[in-house]
């Protein structure tokens, strides 16, 4: 992507994969009467405009972080996008537990972008 950083260019499309994939996961359960065959096609459906911005994220990203770090990468971005989909879409407050389970996750995150650790 000439128009963005090679570095930026995955956290962007990374961010936009999560929120499709987000609300092809959780979206439908603000519909709990429509039927199962439905909400799975729907689901199915945004989840193929999810994997046309994850494919490319990870081509793209793959350039300039190792694997690893871009796993680490979507599953930060993942429950960040899920905490602030969760709290705005479905009304579900977000708790302290929450905070402090995602802040560990967080916190690995931090040990996979460090590099080794010299002992």
């Amino acid at each position: 992507m000439p128009f963005l950083p090679p570095a930026l260019t995955p956290v962007v499309f990374l961010i936009a994969s999560n929120i499709f994939m987000t609300f092809a996961w959780y979206g439908h359960l603000k519909y709990p009467n429509k039927p199962l065959w439905m909400v799975i096609l729907v689901s199915w459906l945004i989840a193929l405009v999810e994997y046309c911005l994850a494919v490319p994220a990870n081509r793209y990203g793959f350039r300039v972080y190792s694997a690893a770090e871009l796993k680490t990468m979507q599953e930060v971005i993942t429950l960040a996008i899920f905490m602030v989909f969760s709290a705005l879409y479905l009304k579900q407050p977000i708790t302290l537990n929450h905070v402090v389970g995602f802040a560990f996750i967080a916190l690995g995150a931090f040990f996979i972008f460090k590099g080794p650790i010299r002992l």
